[in-house]
């Protein structure tokens, strides 16, 4: 095991001060914690702590890697890493706080002590002075902020990685929610992927079975996608045009007269959050209703129309009650994944067979999608579940504590696997198992997880896209007509598998009880 050595840490701090610094200089000079030198020690200081602490604490006390003192100790290793790493996120915001989020939703590949740590990220981010807000908006709108807006709140409603969201009164008694960017965040995102990558690589040589390359690949392609506001609107128009037949689900109207690709307003909308199950109940909504909605937006998204909402933290989902049940409302639209036809088709066929417990048809889809000889573990990241659970069928075996204590156990050892399979799997992947990592993460908090009619959804919608993808090489009227009948058998013969294991009673009493 490689550690850095405090020559190594001047010579790297030396080495990659150069990456924007003066442009980062002059666009924050009001603020010296935004220098781009000062955030590259910053973070060049917490890599070399984290080690040195690793070093001292675990790898040089020569313990038994079995022994109970010795994993005791790596939870605190763990736990003082992650606390170091949250204050760094914190410290340097921007860019390290979207990171920090995403770290925080890798349930199946981090120590729970990283991913506990850093989820507290989706729902408190640092928050701009509202007068860096006001700035913001009288320099992007080209007025006074109160001569357009009646009033503002100080106090955001929502202060995220990138940006915060304050209610504000329009002149004509409209109440909007007006989504700014923090001021700084833009000049100091290219010097912070820079450094990024550089320390990356530094952690991947001090541990190297922690590779995160995929991480970064990620983070500087989205990066960009979420700085623009205009495009965040777009999305909200495109989706609300694409699942307009869901009554139950909200999409924001985008004042366009009032936006910029720093600032966005939108319509205000009233509701609790997705997780808040003291609104659930003074409200008296059914949470189980809210997670059936839920699995058959993001399943339609992700099998039929290929364009998925890739950040459904609950500080991203409103929910409210309506006159016919709970109404949905995605307020925020920063970050979309757009699969392609055969990536869908692909990842419609795997789930496909996980359902049916086809280990030849699992090890075939996912060499379609990169990782075939490393297929068992990628169907297991897909579903959340246990080998085990998978091949004894993930319909009839409820999800257990004890299921996901044994999946997080093993993830230590398995981590140089699941870094590869990361490496090498079809990169619309990653955003969709994040995907799936933030809905299961909001079903284990509302208590409606392993649904049975979440099961019927995702096959109905995968057993669309294959026949989908088979439509469309077909050439005569005939067999149009033929795979037209065999995709309604099929749905049919799902129907019929479900409510039989409804009857038998496999697991299906989570589904039937009323939760509130």
């Amino acid at each position: 095991m490689k550690f850095l050595s405090k020559k190594t840490l001047k010579i790297i701090t030396i080495a990659t001060a150069g990456f924007g610094t003066f442009a980062s200089l002059r666009a924050n000079e009001y603020d010296i914690g935004a220098i781009g030198i000062v955030r590259l020690v910053r973070a060049a200081s917490t890599v070399f702590v984290i080690s040195s602490h690793y070093k001292k604490n675990l790898y040089d006390t020569n313990l038994d890697r079995d022994s109970k003192e010795y994993l005791e100790k790596k939870s605190e290793a763990h736990t003082f890493g992650a606390q170091r790493l949250l204050e760094l996120c914190c410290s340097n915001k921007g860019v390290y706080i979207k990171v920090g989020q995403h770290i925080g939703a890798l349930d199946y590949l981090l120590p729970k002590e990283y991913v506990n740590t850093m989820k507290v990220l989706h729902d408190s981010a640092p928050q701009s002075t509202f007068s860096d807000v006001l700035v913001v908006l009288k320099e992007d709108l080209k007025k006074d902020p109160y001569e357009i807006f009646n009033s503002i709140e100080e106090h955001p409603l929502g202060a995220a990685s990138l940006a915060q969201v304050h209610k504000a009164t329009l002149k004509n008694g409209c109440q909007v929610a007006v989504k700014v960017q923090h001021r700084a965040v833009k000049s100091n995102s290219y010097i912070d992927m820079k450094t990024m990558a550089a320390l990356m690589k530094v952690t991947s040589w001090v541990f190297p079975e922690f590779k995160f390359d995929w991480l970064v690949d990620e983070t500087k392609k989205n990066i960009p996608r979420e700085l623009d506001f205009t495009q965040e609107g777009e999305n909200a128009d495109k989706v609300r045009s694409l699942f307009s037949h869901y009554k139950w689900l909200h999409i924001p109207k985008i004042y366009w007269e009032l936006s910029t690709n720093r600032v966005l307003t939108m319509e205000f909308v009233e509701g609790g959050k997705i997780d808040d199950l003291k609104y659930y109940h003074d409200n008296k909504i059914n949470a189980l209703d809210v997670s059936n909605k839920i699995g058959k937006l993001y399943s339609h998204m992700i099998f039929i129309t290929g364009f998925v909402h890739a950040d459904p933290h609950p500080g991203n989902i409103i929910i409210k009650k309506g006159k016919n049940g709970p109404e949905i409302a995605l307020i925020d639209h920063g970050l979309y994944a757009e699969l392609s036809d055969q990536f869908r088709w692909d990842y419609s066929k795997l789930w496909l067979s996980i359902l049916d417990k086809d280990i030849p048809g699992m090890q075939k889809h996912c060499a379609a999608l990169g990782v075939g000889d490393m297929y068992g573990l990628l169907a297991c990241m897909v579903a959340g579940r246990t080998w085990d659970t998978l091949t004894g069928g993930i319909q009839k075996t409820k999800y257990t504590v004890k299921e996901k204590e044994l999946f997080q156990k093993e993830i230590p050892n398995l981590l140089p696997q699941i870094t590869e399979v990361l490496e090498r799997v079809n990169r619309h992947m990653l955003l969709v198992l994040k995907t799936n990592d933030l809905i299961r993460n909001i079903e284990h908090n509302l208590n409606t997880r392993n649904r049975m009619t979440a099961f019927v959804e995702m096959s109905t919608c995968c057993i669309k896209s294959v026949y989908g993808e088979k439509m469309r090489s077909c050439s005569s009227k005939w067999s149009r007509y033929m795979l037209s009948f065999q995709e309604k058998w099929s749905l049919f013969k799902i129907v019929l598998y479900y409510t039989y294991l409804s009857i038998i009673d496999f697991n299906f009493k989570e589904s039937l009880s009323v939760v509130f």
